[in-house]
């Protein structure tokens, strides 16, 4: 049975999702990335849940990409089942459906900063770091670092972190916009958990929808998310009804475009 490295928990309407490698700093492997799309997928079936919590456990957040995990692979394979996996599961979060709250208790760089960046909000200990180092590695950021990053924080401030290895502190960070609240060291959790109970006390409906409003604005998966409200929108109509009872049947339907 293959060990547990993403957990999740649920404290009335909010999930808590938790990075559970400590002795690695919560940087991921392939069965890690994998753990977090299937945390996602639960949450997202959950009708109850209305907020997301991510935070990682001992002192780190995520050292993003776990360099034991992808320094043996070859260059089709890093790209494949490494970056494009990544890539898929770092989207998976960005859309769930629910507001996603990071609370930073540790360093995001490298891919854990493109992790947090997955996030709606991003609550950050006042010890932290935050950076893009991999070109420094001869690598580059490959989970969206140069995509999402610059959709949501603009392109000088990733270059800054990515071409001229600039490493910001988490009030630098604030004053950026890379985070939006700076707590005291070990207390990002309970900051990120009674920001979740203030967006969950919100209408589910309309902040689910408006979320993918503004993802639509921000650029990230415009076709997914209009073919998501515009189902949605469907799903709600008289004429659907009709259109599977008369399925059902085995009649012709009689729409009356009733909204």
């Amino acid at each position: 049975m293959a060990e547990t490295q993403i957990g999740v928990d649920f404290d009335g309407a909010i999930a808590i999702v938790t990075f559970l490698r400590p002795e690695k700093l919560n940087a991921f492997n392939l069965a890690m990335l994998g753990q977090l799309e299937a945390a996602c997928n639960e949450v997202e079936a959950n009708p109850s849940v209305r907020a997301m919590v991510i935070t990682g456990s001992g002192k780190a957040f995520s050292a993003g990409g776990d360099i034991k995990a992808w320094a043996t692979m070859s260059a089709p394979e890093f790209g494949h089942s490494w970056v494009r996996f990544g890539h898929r599961v770092f989207s998976r979060l960005a859309g769930v459906r629910v507001p996603v709250i990071a609370a930073l208790n540790g360093h995001a760089l490298g891919g854990g900063l493109e992790l947090a960046a997955a996030a709606d909000f991003r609550i950050a200990e006042s010890q932290i770091k935050l950076g893009l180092p991999e070109t420094g590695l001869g690598m580059v950021p490959g989970w969206s670092g140069t995509q999402r990053l610059v959709r949501r924080f603009g392109a000088q401030m990733v270059r800054r972190m990515a071409l001229g290895g600039e490493v910001f502190t988490a009030a630098e960070g604030v004053q950026l916009g890379l985070v939006d609240q700076v707590v005291e060291t070990g207390g990002s959790r309970d900051a990120a958990l009674a920001y979740a109970r203030r967006v969950a006390g919100r209408g589910p409906a309309a902040t689910e929808i408006a979320k993918l409003m503004i993802a639509v604005a921000d650029g990230e998966d415009n076709g997914a998310a209009v073919e998501a409200l515009g189902a949605i929108l469907a799903a709600k109509t008289a004429d659907l009804k009709e259109g599977v009872a008369a399925f059902s049947e085995k009649r012709a339907p009689q729409f009356k475009g009733d909204w």
